[in-house]
């Protein structure tokens, strides 16, 4: 029988817990930079994947833009969020804004052809805050994600600039089967579109146009021209209780 090195999930919590802390803390990234380095350079050999000196010197190298992409989501939030008060809120206790974080440094390395060790990142933050990001997914600066709770977005999603998406959103394959692993699965959603609560878009050859808005509930499996909104109709009757209703 072979053996798995699934004690490894609680090696890269807590690697991924201090990188995040480090990305933002300048003390915190002295002092843990030693231990960075050698427990990447730990996971990465347990994985049987090779080079990794050079493949972490490349992913440290990058850090710098991770955090300015970064930045630019946290304003982002700011700006949209009438509930923040201040951009220390959202760095410290936005769940959105940490899955983000977590799919910024998770997708670099899955750049570099690190596959297992950006899933179990993305895993880690999921069970924390139920967002699921795929690492492979591509999302431009200024993304926002609102309560969060339950959105997926799969491997080939794309989404430009400026798009904010709510709770439940799902950007998914209209079909699963392992012969379209090598295919485009997943929309794209362009610059500056809003996808509210619940919203399904469904197939990898799917454009959501930019400035669009799509409203709540809707199933979408077809591209949405440019400045549209898609909105799903239900008739709500409200009506005097009977006597004896509770």
């Amino acid at each position: 029988m072979k053996s798995y090195n699934v004690c490894l999930k609680d090696t890269v919590k807590t690697f991924t817990k201090r990188l995040f802390y480090s990305l933002f803390d300048c003390e915190h990234e002295e002092a843990h930079k030693e231990y960075l380095e050698k427990t990447f350079l730990k996971i990465l050999s347990k994985l049987e994947i090779e080079h990794g000196e050079r493949i972490w010197e490349t992913f440290k190298g990058e850090l710098p833009e991770i955090r300015r992409k970064l930045d630019l989501d946290a304003i982002a939030f700011e700006k949209n969020d009438p509930a923040s008060h201040s951009l220390d809120e959202i760095y410290m206790a936005y769940p959105g804004f940490h899955a983000i974080s977590i799919y910024r440094l998770s997708h670099a390395l899955y750049k570099l052809n690190v596959h297992i060790l950006p899933r179990m990142m993305s895993e880690y933050i999921h069970g924390i805050t139920g967002i699921d990001i795929h690492p492979g997914a591509t999302i431009d600066e200024s993304f926002y994600i609102d309560h969060g709770t339950g959105i997926v977005i799969g491997e080939t999603s794309i989404i430009g600039k400026d798009v904010k998406i709510y709770q439940g959103v799902t950007l998914g394959g209209i079909s699963v089967a392992k012969s379209l692993a090598s295919i485009k699965r997943h929309p794209t959603i362009e610059d500056n579109v809003c996808i509210y609560a619940n919203a399904t878009i469904l197939g990898g050859d799917i454009i959501i146009g930019a400035n669009s808005i799509i409203g709540a509930n809707v199933w979408i499996t077809q591209s949405v021209p440019e400045n549209s909104l898609v909105t799903y109709q239900t008739e709500i009757k409200i009506r005097p209780k009977k006597n004896g209703i509770r």
